[in-house]
């Protein structure tokens, strides 16, 4: 994408939060879908491999902590061991807040703290009720 596209689209996002956000607001909800979309995309190679690997239930049983082969299958720093993918997730519009919960929550520890970092769980719940989260996901 180039640069005037996504100022393009960022400014759309702008537009949909207009009125149930304060301009200085914005940032509150596009800083943290941008960075789990990009969280998404880098993960996107490695899923199946990643799902595989969550599903040997063997290292469990075993006492053995399923990260580090996590992390190994997904190629990265951290991981994601949801189902759902960003494309995925705004399939179930009636159910978005929720999927969108679970699919963060289902980030590395790591990861998962940035999202809290952000208070993003409030600025989801506030999309949620002025019907604009799957708007703004999309």
């Amino acid at each position: 994408m180039s640069q005037q596209n996504f100022s393009s689209f960022i400014w759309s996002v702008a537009d949909l939060l207009r009125g149930d956000y304060k301009q200085s607001e914005y940032g509150r909800v596009i800083l943290p879908l941008t960075l789990l979309r990009r969280l998404d995309c880098v993960l996107e190679p490695t899923k199946a491999a990643t799902l595989k690997e969550k599903e040997k239930e063997k290292r469990e049983a075993a006492g053995l902590n399923p990260e580090p082969f996590l992390l190994k299958k997904a190629g990265q720093h951290f991981d994601n061991t949801s189902p759902l993918d960003m494309k995925t997730l705004m399939g179930d519009q009636d159910n978005s807040a929720e999927n969108m919960f679970s699919y963060i929550e289902a980030f590395s520890p790591a990861v998962h703290n940035i999202f809290e970092c952000f208070d993003f769980y409030p600025q989801v719940q506030r999309l949620e009720k002025a019907n604009l989260l799957y708007l703004v996901a999309e």
